[in-house]
């Protein structure tokens, strides 16, 4: 039985996890759509694609995971299920990284503006510069997956079933789990510096701009601060998630601590549905895509109305 706090949290993390699927679905379609209609699948539409993809797989992951060990744990006591969710979870959590990863750092270079020769260096070469975030993925799955059959068959022999992981010496499975999502660390570090570093270029262009400034409002300054602000809300929504990661990873060396268990998922479904409804209303083709679905939606909706006696 749920507590009231546990109910509110469960119900929070479900509300986030729809509006995830919903928003990430909608940047899919409009992107696949756009690709079928020019016979053209650019670098973005790919990353966006991608990234859109791998978070509804995430987010469902998420959810599945959270109603069995609350509603159902016996389940993780028998059969391959916790094989088949931590399996899903490394595969979908690193790429979804990864891709998030790729796409800061093809905004950074493709806005950004540095004098620096390695800069411009990198900028001539910016689908090359791509593949490094997919290298250091494959990399990454490459050390991981050993790391997690290891685990899961110690826990088998040592308890009969894969949930006694949270028997196992609080630092040892700390330690486990910083090995296993050390490439998705290096990846977030990464993000995160050419965030910071694509903010740093936003903001002196912006002051510039200011001090060059002839009375009016300039429109290309209006576009950094609001390129600005959706970086930051960016970078806060990404910490968050490996805050509710962390938390999470906490939780299984007191996993009768129910409350922590679903703050933690409150907490990482945050960012997958709270960023795919930034991207859409920062980016002008998902913005205008998702005004002429909520036109129709309107008529609709008029329509059903008139219809009524």
């Amino acid at each position: 039985m749920l507590s009231v706090g546990e109910g509110l949290l469960l119900f929070v993390a479900v509300s986030e996890s729809v509006l995830g699927v919903l928003g990430n679905g909608f940047i899919g379609l409009v992107n696949c759509t756009d690709c079928v209609r020019n016979k053209k699948f650019s670098m973005i539409s790919f990353i966006l694609t991608g990234l859109a993809t791998s978070r509804i797989g995430l987010l469902w992951i998420i959810i599945t995971d959270g109603f069995v060990r609350i509603f159902f744990p016996e389940m993780y006591s028998s059969g391959n299920l916790v094989d088949y969710i931590s399996y899903s979870w490394i595969i979908l959590n690193q790429l979804s990284v990864c891709l998030a990863t790729s796409l800061s750092v093809f905004c950074f270079l493709k806005i950004a503006k540095f004098s620096h020769h390695i800069f411009l260096w990198l900028k001539r070469r910016l689908n090359r510069v791509l593949l490094i975030p997919m290298g250091l993925l494959l990399i990454s799955w490459l050390f991981t997956f050993p790391q997690m059959v290891r685990i899961i068959s110690d826990n088998r022999i040592r308890n009969g079933s894969t949930t006694g992981v949270t028997n196992m010496p609080k630092h040892k499975y700390l330690t486990y789990q910083v090995s296993l999502n050390l490439g998705t660390i290096l990846l977030f570090l990464l993000c995160l510096i050419t965030c910071f570093l694509l903010i740093i270029s936003l903001w002196r262009h912006n002051r510039k701009m200011q001090l060059n400034a002839t009375g009016f409002r300039d429109p290309s300054t209006e576009a950094h601060i609001k390129a600005m602000k959706v970086l930051i809300s960016f970078v806060i929504l990404f910490f968050l998630y490996f805050v509710g990661v962390a938390i999470e990873t906490y939780h299984y060396t007191q996993p009768e601590n129910k409350v922590l268990f679903t703050f933690g998922m409150a907490t990482i479904a945050i960012y997958p549905w709270g960023h795919s409804f930034i991207l859409i209303l920062g980016n002008r083709k998902l913005k205008q895509a998702s005004l002429k679905v909520l036109k129709h939606v309107k008529c609709w909706e008029r329509e059903k109305l008139l219809r009524i006696p």
